[in-house]
């Protein structure tokens, strides 16, 4: 079983996000004409992991859930905005999506008003202090990302490479590779992602 696997939790009930992320997510490999094993083949997470998911009776980590959105060549934020309702062109703080996966200890607030027509936007993620979040590969390749911290301090692997990027700083890469986000303390990291799809 991957790591990534591992951190798929049950689900305490899910929200109506995770209810229609669940559907999207059956619907994204039924499109492609894929079964469960195929599925399970090309993303490496087992098909028992993956049939949980569809069904909504687990919650998947970033990690699982960066690896589907690589197999489904979108980036996490857009497979989210699919699973909005119509899209508005102004969403207020109150009323922004926020996704978090507590056993790596991450949070993600969707700042940009979604629509899965656009090529760009803005995400608000934090991290406390130790989480480390690795993805194997970009949904997209040649993803443009802009990442300015605003509270703390983040370690940033971008293909082999490692960038600490302190409070004010701000990091641009196109991503072809792996990636890693670690928050090496001692307070949580808070940045904005500006996403830039090639």
């Amino acid at each position: 079983m991957r790591e990534a696997e591992k951190l798929a939790s049950p689900a305490p009930g899910p929200s109506a996000l995770e209810t229609r992320l669940a559907a999207r997510l059956a619907e994204l490999r039924v499109q492609r004409g894929w079964s469960l094993d195929e599925l399970a083949r090309r993303s490496e997470i087992s098909r028992s992991t993956l049939s949980r998911l569809e069904r909504g009776e687990i919650s998947p980590t970033a990690a699982l859930l960066g690896r589907l959105c690589t197999v489904y060549e979108r980036p996490m934020s857009r497979l989210l905005a699919e699973v909005e309702a119509e899209p508005p062109q102004v969403v207020r703080a109150g009323t922004q999506a926020v996704w978090r996966d507590e056993q790596s200890g991450f949070e993600r607030r969707s700042v940009s008003p979604p629509h899965p027509a656009l090529r760009g936007e803005i995400v608000e993620g934090i991290l406390r202090p130790g989480a480390d979040i690795a993805y194997d590969a970009p949904p997209v390749a040649g993803l443009e990302q802009h990442i300015w911290v605003l509270e703390g301090t983040l370690e940033v692997t971008v293909d082999g490479h490692l960038h600490e990027v302190g409070a004010g700083d701000c990091l641009r890469f196109r991503l072809w590779g792996g990636s890693r986000f670690r928050c090496p303390g001692p307070g949580p990291v808070r940045y904005a992602l500006l996403v830039v799809l090639p």
